[in-house]
């Protein structure tokens, strides 16, 4: 096994798929490869989480 070079869908940049990370998704039992650098994946996160503070509690 060996890094990977792939392409982020959100910004295109390149980013490295390294063995390390390799291994761990398939210990995890990952199927697919990231598809988004650790920058877009960390603003989508951020975005994500604003969103569920921002949205009103369920009522049970």
């Amino acid at each position: 096994m060996e890094d990977k070079v792939l392409v982020c869908q959100d910004c295109g940049k390149e980013f490295i798929f390294t063995v390390g990370e390799q291994e761990f998704y398939k210990a995890k039992g990952f199927d697919n490869e990231p598809k988004r650098c650790k920058e877009c994946r960390d603003k989508r996160k951020a975005q994500r989480r604003l969103r569920e503070a921002e949205a009103p509690a369920a009522v049970e």
